[in-house]
């Protein structure tokens, strides 16, 4: 089993106010929940009006499958929202199936 995170870092140009921010960041939150079925949410740069901080998150027991849809995730990113992605990063965590269960 592997679970993989990514962290975003997104800059929003034109966002003048944090509201401005949140619509955008929300609205790719969203999109990225619907499309991949995965956990995403803000959890950085809270207060700054033109950059963001997300993560996404997800399980699968496919290593080839947790980099295949986290290159789609971020490709899915940069042609679905204003922002541009600023930073990525990614980390896949190998779990032992068999191990400590039992």
């Amino acid at each position: 089993m592997f679970v993989a995170v990514a962290l975003v870092e997104l800059h929003i140009e034109y966002a003048k106010s944090l509201k401005e921010k949140r619509m955008v960041v929300k609205s790719l939150r969203d999109k990225l929940r619907r499309r991949f079925e995965v956990s995403a949410a803000e959890v950085g740069l809270n207060d700054v009006h033109q950059r963001a901080r997300m993560a996404v998150s997800f399980v699968t027991g496919s290593k080839t499958t947790a980099e295949s849809l986290l290159e789609k995730m971020q490709t899915f990113i940069e042609s679905n929202t204003d922002a541009v992605i600023s930073g990525w990063t990614s980390e896949l965590l190998d779990f032992d199936e068999d191990a400590g269960l039992g």
